[in-house]
């Protein structure tokens, strides 16, 4: 059963030009088999040609069939704007399918049907018309020389950098489906003449069925118009940009598409803030992991014969891992636990993301009382040299994921997250520096480990500016109020203080006294 309407919707946008008899010759050629389709063509014009056009022409009974329409923008929206235009119209009135053309189009209008097809009968969510497909472009015409040795250079670069396999980057004739376009976020798409590779990346990403078809000979002054080598350095350009985000190095919204990357992989077998907390960890210890996930890392730890109790704020309890679970909102720091049974607490990637990182560190303190376990930080380094990079340039974009991720509510360097852990009350054992997960992006392969190797050396030479993210183990000091349960005889044995009677005119040091009676309370 066909998914479409019978007979199918067919929306041909053109987006017109100043030449009237072109526009009559790229609408006449559109073949007359289209009359067993639902036929709707509209014509889009900037405010600067609408004068220059006489529909009147149009009016002829050879156009009946087409239903044709006009719009007139009433400011300039620009080569990719209009196409924004025409697609938001095929939505807005129930089209199956929307083909693209120029007004000079003499010729690719009556490859129309080859175009659809594929579309129509369920092969494929977007077609590009392509004259590289035709044997001998240039010696008929076709194609310029200069545009033939665009293509060729360029386009294997694109492929390799997209991963894709298509041969025409610079063809102007598609078909797109319309379903497929209520999926795509083509409206974030520029207004000029790169929309046409961003929603190429946008169903690359989509993972959605692109196919092409050969055009006939056809007209490509639309394209020669325009700056060659601007418009061949903007598709390098964006396909690398592309790259980028997919590897959360930037962020770009328009190509925010596909699943949701919340949840973190684990990193392990080659340096990494997972690989570092698990060897951090003594064997047979007793772990607090705040903000465990799914429990990978615990996992890990349950190998090594470790007591795990997990606390997050999602409903993720696994006995097989976690000996107890706590499901908690971790801004809510009233309602952490006591945490003097653990010989570590782990906050991997979690510190970010509190509403009150200070005070949850405070908390932690707190409920540790007098048994200072060793708490692990990983926390990323905003001040990764990409990062500067991008400042130098007015750069500053969140993503989903990485150091700017969105839901990352504090940013720290090397000095914040030390100051802001010694200001807590908490002394620092150890702080080091993570490389950028190589492997995690590029695969674990050769390339991927030297990289991650070069990166090791660079942060050795400057953890601050060349570390990816921050590695912290603290250790929290007993507060006041935990040193002031007991006091200390001379015979060092522990007293509790409401057992015994005060009898001073001194003043009390809250914290030289307090502090010199833990210093001879851990010396018993």
């Amino acid at each position: 059963m066909s998914k479409f309407n019978n007979p199918p919707k067919i929306l041909i946008l053109v987006l017109a030009i100043n030449d009237i008899d072109a526009l009559k010759e790229t609408l006449s050629n559109i073949q007359s088999t289209l009359f067993s389709y639902e036929i709707e063509v509209v014509v889009i014009l900037d405010v600067d040609n609408y004068e220059k056009i006489d529909f009147g022409a149009l009016s002829e009974p050879q156009y009946e069939f087409l239903n044709i329409k006009a719009l007139c923008n009433p400011e300039n929206q620009g080569y990719g704007g209009n196409q924004k235009l025409g697609y938001c119209y095929a939505i807005m009135n129930d089209f199956d399918a929307v083909v693209l053309l120029h007004g000079d189009s003499k010729n690719a209008s009556k490859s129309v049907e080859e175009i659809i097809t594929p579309i129509l009968n369920g092969s494929a969510d977007a077609v590009i018309g392509s004259v590289m497909l035709r044997k001998e472009v240039v010696k008929k015409g076709c194609i310029s020389v200069s545009g033939y040795l665009c293509n060729r250079l360029l386009t294997p670069c694109i492929n390799k950098i997209l991963k894709s396999n298509l041969t025409d980057f610079y063809s102007r004739t598609r078909a797109y489906s319309v379903r497929v376009l209520k999926s795509l976020p083509f409206q974030l798409n520029t207004n000029d003449n790169s929309f046409d590779i961003q929603i190429i990346i946008q169903l690359l990403i989509g993972e959605l069925k692109i196919k092409e078809v050969p055009l006939h000979s056809c007209n490509r002054d639309v394209v020669c118009n325009i700056d060659r080598l601007k418009h061949s350095w903007n598709l390098i350009k964006i396909s690398m940009l592309s790259k980028l985000h997919s590897h959360f190095i930037i962020y770009k919204r328009e190509f925010d598409i596909g699943q949701d990357k919340s949840h973190y992989d684990l990193k392990l077998d080659y340096l990494s803030s997972h690989s570092m907390a698990i060897d951090a960890v003594r064997d047979n210890s007793r772990v607090l992991d705040i903000g465990c996930n799914k429990g990978y890392i615990d996992k890990e730890l349950k190998r090594k014969g470790c007591y795990i109790v997990g606390i997050d704020c999602l409903s993720i309890n696994n006995k097989a891992i976690f000996n107890d679970f706590l499901q908690l909102n971790l801004n809510k720091v009233s309602k952490l636990p006591t945490m003097d049974k653990f010989d570590y607490i782990l906050m991997l990637d979690i510190i970010e993301h509190l509403d009150n990182p200070e005070l949850f560190l405070d908390k932690i303190r707190e409920k540790s009382k007098l048994k200072q376990p060793t708490v692990i930080i990983t926390t990323p380094n905003v001040a990764f040299f990409l990062i500067r990079l991008q400042l130098l340039f007015s750069q500053f974009n969140y993503g989903k994921v990485g150091i700017l991720d969105l839901s990352h509510k504090r940013l720290f360097t090397f000095g914040s997250i030390n100051k802001i852990c010694e200001t807590a009350g908490y002394k620092i054992k150890k702080i080091s520096g993570i490389p950028f997960p190589f492997p995690k992006v590029l695969g674990k392969n050769k390339l991927s480990m030297v990289l991650l190797n070069l990166n090791r050396i660079l942060i050795f030479l400057s953890k601050k500016l060349f570390s990816y993210q921050i590695y912290i183990e603290v250790i929290p000091t007993p507060n006041v109020k935990e040193l002031l349960k007991f006091l200390v005889t001379k015979d060092q044995y522990f007293i509790p203080l409401n057992k015994i009677e005060m009898h001073t005119s001194k003043k009390f040091d809250l914290d030289g006294d307090a502090n010199q009676l833990y210093k001879n309370a851990i010396n018993v």
